[in-house]
């Protein structure tokens, strides 16, 4: 009989990639999984309901409590007068101050029986815990992003990290093990909870590589950047700076929801700097689609700022999306990215967010068709060597085995 893994997480199946991912490379290890996921936007609905009837493994789907906000605002108020008064938070009354699905996925996942129950984001590490105490189980935490250092310094950001930190000094210490989505993020937990995480690269699968590497049809260099929410520090406005200084033609595409209307910010600069032109913006895409988006570029951009620790820290699947394309990425340089720089080679160039005129310069590098064939070709070659989730999933699948193994209790196919 295969050992049991229940995933849980506090966001729609559509908006996480990485628990697909991890959940189909557990059921093909032979794994019985369940992911306990949210069901909170109605926009990913109709995208929920195709991925859940069409994965191997079993999916829950938890509605947002009526009295969410209600909880949120009295855990908030409970917060901060035992703070006000030297008294420790709890972590659930922590973790429901963010106004977070702590309650729902906690029900949800106790009535899953598992080994193991993996947490992914903050909200979901009461409700793993509990599960896993009730159980009898192990309990795993996979960080995409290193949290409590999320933190930008905005007003109120001091009190939501202190929560933040209560939730995660409550929890991580008693994970079997952890995985994390960059190596300095994984350092990052190391030093203030646990062991070693296994890094598991945001990456993805060679089946949604194109077949064949794009060819450039015009001397247009086209640059694409995409996330979910287009924001206001990632890094663009010093592209569209550098844009205005170079010789060659650039050309940007923004691909993301443009909800607060950072968007039109970018359009304006662009206008300002006289390339409105040249900068335009793109609807939200699926997942399952923004590999193949990607290939019909000439470079991506991975501009990470240091609005916080984390953004220094992490590594996003944007550079792992854009190397399986086939497209060379422009990194800024931040504490992750160089690191991983010598790794991409001719694949890459770092640059300084706070030296446009440098940054236009390798843009005018990357315009000539002999140095853009050369990093396009080491990126297509990355992308099917290293850098997918047929390679990468052997490390989160040694991780789990090693948990199992730790605690006595062999992992696998043949596993009682």
């Amino acid at each position: 009989m295969s050992r049991t893994v229940c995933i849980v997480s506090p966001g729609n199946l559509a908006s996480n990639p990485r628990v697909l991912k991890e959940a189909d490379a557990l059921h093909g290890a032979g794994y019985a999984v369940t992911a306990v996921v949210c069901d909170y936007s109605e926009a990913l609905r109709g995208e929920d309901d195709a991925i859940a009837a069409s994965v191997p493994w079993k999916v829950v789907r938890v509605k947002r409590a009526a009295d969410e906000g209600i909880t949120a605002r009295a855990a908030t108020i409970l917060a901060k007068a035992l703070l006000s008064i030297g008294m420790p938070v709890p972590a659930n009354v922590a973790a429901c101050s963010a106004r977070a699905p702590v309650m729902p996925l906690t029900r949800a996942a106790r009535q899953i029986r598992a080994d193991l129950y993996i947490a992914h984001y903050i909200a979901a590490l009461p409700a793993a815990a509990a599960a896993a105490r009730q159980h009898g189980a192990l309990l795993g935490f996979d960080a995409e992003d290193f949290h409590s250092g999320e933190g930008t310094g905005a007003p109120g950001e001091a009190f939501r990290m202190k929560m933040v930190e209560t939730v995660e000094g409550a929890f991580l210490p008693s994970c079997t093990y952890m995985t994390a989505a960059s190596p300095l993020i994984g350092e990052a937990y190391a030093r203030r909870y646990v062991g070693s995480p296994s890094t598991v690269l945001n990456v993805f699968p060679l089946s949604m590589a194109p077949s064949h590497p794009k060819q450039r049809k015009s001397h247009i260099l086209k640059a694409y950047w995409f996330s979910q929410t287009i924001g206001p520090d990632r890094g663009l406005q010093a592209f569209i700076e550098a844009m205005a200084k170079v010789r060659a033609t650039v050309t940007l595409d923004i691909r993301g929801s443009n909800r607060w209307g950072h968007g039109e910010a970018l359009l304006a600069l662009a206008g300002k700097f006289g390339i409105g032109d040249r900068v335009k913006l793109l609807p939200m895409a699926p997942p399952g689609e923004m590999v193949e988006l990607a290939s019909q570029y000439d470079i991506g951009l991975s501009l990470e700022t240091d609005v916080s620790e984390n953004r220094r820290i992490c590594l996003t699947n944007k550079i792992f999306t854009y190397l399986l394309a086939g497209v060379p990425v422009v990194m800024s340089n931040t504490p992750a990215q160089s690191l991983l720089a010598p790794d991409l080679g001719a694949a890459t160039r770092l640059c300084a967010l706070a030296d446009p005129a440098g940054l236009a310069t390798i843009l005018d590098e990357l315009a000539s068709e002999a140095a853009l064939a050369e990093a396009a070709a080491e990126a297509w070659k990355l992308g099917r060597e290293r850098y997918n989730w047929d390679k990468e999933q052997a490390i989160l699948l040694a991780s789990v085995a090693a948990a199992f193994e730790r605690a006595g209790h062999p992992a696998g196919r043949a596993a009682s």
